[in-house]
C-alpha cells in the first residue's frame, strides 16, 4: 500500500443477516470501521477471524466501532449459499452485522474482494472515522495489536491520513490452519 491512506470502496452486498436494513460503508462514518471478510468454511476464519471480529463487536461501543463481517465466497459456492450461511451465523451466534458479497464473474472473485484487493480469507480492513483505509490485513491477526490499532484509530485526530499498515504476508494460495487463499 501507499504511504497515504486510500478512500475505502463501498462494498456491494446481495444479503444482509443481523441488520434492520442494508448498510453502506458511507453511513458509517464518524466510526472506525472493521470490516471482517470471510468463508464459512475457510479453517482461519472459523477459528481466528470470526471470534475475533465478535469480541471486537462486544468490547468496542457501538457508537465509535462498527464491525461488519462480509462473506466472500471464491470457491465451494454450491455449498455456501446464503440459507447455509443464515443457519452458520445462527449456531455460532454472530451478533454483528454480517453481509453476502455480490458475485463475481462466473463465480470469480467476489465483488467487494476484488475491489479491495483482497488476497484470501481471513482478510480484516480498518477504515478510520472519515472512510479512509488504514489497515488491509490477510490471515490471522493478532488480538492486542488489532485492539491497539483500533484504539488508536479512535484517539486520531480527525484528517489525519498518513501511513496505513499492511500484513505482508506471503503469496499463497489454497486453505491452511489459519487463512484460504485466493
Amino acid at each position: 500500500m501507499s504511504s497515504k491512506a486510500s478512500l475505502a470502496p463501498e462494498w456491494r452486498v446481495q444479503k444482509w443477516f443481523n441488520a434492520k436494513k442494508p448498510i453502506q460503508l458511507s453511513d458509517l462514518r464518524g466510526k472506525v470501521v472493521v470490516l471482517h471478510t470471510f468463508q464459512m468454511l475457510c479453517p482461519g476464519c472459523v477459528m481466528y477471524g470470526l471470534p475475533q471480529a465478535q469480541k471486537i463487536h462486544n468490547m468496542f461501543p457501538k457508537k465509535d466501532v462498527a464491525v461488519i463481517g462480509l462473506h466472500t465466497v471464491f470457491e465451494h459456492h454450491d455449498a455456501m449459499t446464503p440459507t447455509a450461511l443464515e443457519a452458520f451465523i445462527h449456531e455460532y451466534r454472530f451478533s454483528f452485522p454480517i453481509g453476502v458479497d455480490e458475485p463475481g464473474e462466473s463465480n470469480g472473485v467476489p465483488y467487494t474482494m476484488r475491489t479491495y484487493g483482497m488476497r484470501g480469507t481471513p482478510s480484516l480492513v480498518l477504515v478510520d472515522r472519515e472512510g479512509y483505509v488504514r489497515k488491509h490485513g490477510f490471515g490471522r491477526e493478532d488480538d492486542m495489536a488489532l485492539g491497539a490499532e483500533i484504539a488508536t484509530l479512535l484517539n486520531l485526530p480527525t484528517e489525519t491520513h498518513a501511513s496505513t499498515s499492511a500484513n505482508s504476508a506471503e503469496a499463497n494460495t489454497g486453505c491452511d490452519d489459519s487463512e484460504c487463499a485466493v
